[in-house]
């Protein structure tokens, strides 16, 4: 390979660490009852800015693998296998272990007991992770790129013609007609789904992923791009035009199709990979080009030399904070019993900044804190690697 393929662009990395960034900030408000405006998803179709977090994520983990992947090809099929399951078993582990922990939990008599493997929710975003980046390695490494995006493609409209198929023909793109719900009931169970929209369905369920792998797909194509092209005019005029085409015909498919997060639609992969495109960029065109890089790239930067790391950190940090109980006052004749996360919240940011500002503020406080982590860990060379 050339030295101009192998070069890294840092704003690659600037993207990853934003995107890692802005998923601990949403995670983590003070209060989920007062989530700042910008910071909810939406209720089922359309999108906020919120709802981008995530896809980036995905996009940003096939930028990754363009990086990657010639070694894989290189090594042959023995050295792809081994690296690519085992880095699939250690995310999903990792990810089903994060919704276990803290293994314990407090009983109606405010006792610790264990928590059951009855209850245990079998997926959520590492395990999402986990999937789409195992069948998309596997597609683009026997497929190779045009044969990936051929594969991509036929996997969206697929999973469209699936959603008529199989789903309630009323409403087939619905909470309660969305056929992959009744998928995620037969091979896990209720028991092991999220319950948070008041019903048995998982926004991380198994048929939605299908489309999400394409989003990791496209995200390696458009790494591999950039590697081949360079820092080239050409390179970066041609990233918005397929952003802004990807955004188009994400609206398009809309008018039949729904953008929608939670069952992860075809029309919701082509507007959130064309809105990634042109966010990237954005960011190319001022540190590649213009060297606009300083201490807003780096803030971002070190967030993504441990991605995966600062993230279940702050999943598991979250969750500690539960087991802190704290009693805080009488209501009823009770005491008023509050983890840790929210007593602070109750008594630091609300009071200062109101309900509102108070839990944005919060997110942001934590944010902070596991940037300090993050640059620690920079400066000290320690980059944990799954």
């Amino acid at each position: 390979m050339t030295q101009q393929s192998t070069a890294r662009f840092y704003s690659l990395d600037v993207f990853r660490g934003a995107t890692v960034a802005l998923m601990i900030l949403v995670n983590t408000p003070g209060s989920w009852a007062y989530i700042y405006g910008p910071l909810k998803h939406a209720e089922w179709h359309g999108v906020t800015p919120t709802d981008l977090v995530f896809p980036f994520f995905l996009f940003a983990v096939g930028n990754a693998m363009a990086f990657v992947m010639p070694r894989l090809v290189d090594g042959g099929p023995a050295v792809f296998w081994k690296k690519v399951t085992k880095r699939f078993l250690l995310i999903f582990l990792i990810g089903l272990l994060l919704n276990w922990f803290p293994f314990v939990r407090y009983d109606a008599e405010g006792q610790l007991v264990m928590k059951t493997f009855e209850k245990l929710r079998i997926l959520g975003v590492l395990q999402r992770i986990a999937l789409a980046y195992f069948f998309a390695s596997i597609i683009i490494y026997y497929f190779k790129s045009r044969g990936a995006f051929l594969v991509g493609a036929i996997i969206l409209l697929i999973y469209w013609g699936l959603c008529l198929a199989f789903g309630d023909p009323a409403d087939p793109f619905s909470l309660n007609g969305f056929f992959g719900t009744d998928i995620d009931k037969a091979i896990l169970g209720e028991d092991h789904m999220y319950h948070g929209e008041g019903v048995a369905f998982d926004p991380e369920g198994l048929m939605s992923t299908l489309p999400a792998i394409v989003q990791v797909i496209f995200g390696f194509l458009v790494g591999e791009y950039i590697i081949k092209k360079g820092k080239t005019w050409e390179m970066l005029s041609n990233l918005f035009v397929a952003g802004m085409i990807l955004i188009f015909a994400g609206f398009c498919w809309h008018t039949a199709f729904p953008i929608n997060k939670k069952i992860w639609t075809s029309s919701y992969v082509l507007y959130t990979t064309g809105l990634a495109l042109s966010v990237l960029g954005v960011l190319i065109y001022l540190i590649e080009f213009k060297n606009a890089k300083g201490a807003w790239s780096k803030f971002f930067d070190v967030f993504g030399k441990n991605p995966l790391f600062i993230f279940v950190l702050s999943g598991a940090w979250s969750r500690i904070y539960g087991l802190f109980r704290i009693e805080d006052g009488m209501k009823d004749g009770k005491p008023v019993i509050k983890g840790l996360g929210g007593w602070m919240y109750d008594h630091l940011f609300s009071p200062a900044l109101g309900n509102m500002n108070g839990s944005l503020a919060y997110a942001i406080f934590h944010i902070l804190i596991f940037w300090a982590i993050c640059w620690w860990l920079d400066k000290k060379k320690i980059y944990i690697k799954v």
